[in-house]
């Protein structure tokens, strides 16, 4: 199975800067003419794709919309490829997170593996949830080429899982609009090949 995950367009959120995750903000003007222009360019130069499918947050569900009209596909929701939830942090920059929560800041506490801001999830939650999604999607899907409207986090964890492993997970980002191809198999022993480190942060 070939995977290829396109991060949803901007929001404005994304425009300031804000952590968004689990908080449900559609596109920007900017993020539907991107998103617009990518999908103009993935219908005119990427092989054909068998399924389209999205996050179930408004960002991706908008940013797959625009694809589905133009690569002619039904829009498919899956709920384990939403964005990592961190919880008090969620609609702040980093300055306000920093100024509101000192102590959890001072912890770079959403850079640990196990912990996260209250009301949030961990990285290794989310690693969990994202990997079992990717076995989900090997077992029914095999042989089939998936196009993936998800979230930077979880782009991420994908990769980390597949091909990358975890030693640049907290540096490499995949931008709004960008795209990641990854190839899975069952022969592969399913998505997850690499763990992560046993340290507590980065």
């Amino acid at each position: 199975m070939e995977l290829v995950v396109i991060r949803h367009g901007e929001t404005q959120a994304n425009a300031e800067g804000r952590y968004q995750g689990a908080l449900d903000i559609g596109l920007n003007e900017s993020g539907r003419r991107h998103i617009a222009r990518l999908a103009d360019e993935v219908a005119a130069t990427q092989a054909p794709f068998d399924r389209l499918l999205a996050s179930p947050l408004l960002r991706t569900r908008e940013s797959a919309a625009i694809l589905s009209r133009q690569l002619g596909l039904p829009v498919e929701l899956v709920p384990a490829f939403r964005e990592r939830d961190v919880g008090l942090f969620e609609g702040l920059t980093q300055v306000e997170a920093r100024t509101r929560y000192p102590e959890l800041w001072a912890r770079n506490i959403t850079r640990r593996w196990a912990e996260s801001p209250p009301g949030g999830e961990t990285i290794d939650e989310v690693i969990a949830r994202v990997s079992q999604g990717l076995t989900e999607l090997v077992s029914i899907m095999q042989g089939e080429r998936i196009l993936l409207v998800a979230h930077g986090v979880v782009a991420k964890v994908i990769r980390a899982v597949t091909i990358a492993g975890f030693d640049d997970f907290f540096e490499w980002q995949l931008s709004n609009g960008g795209m990641l191809s990854v190839r899975l198999s069952l022969a592969d022993g399913g998505p997850l090949r690499f763990s992560r480190p046993l340290d507590g942060c980065d």
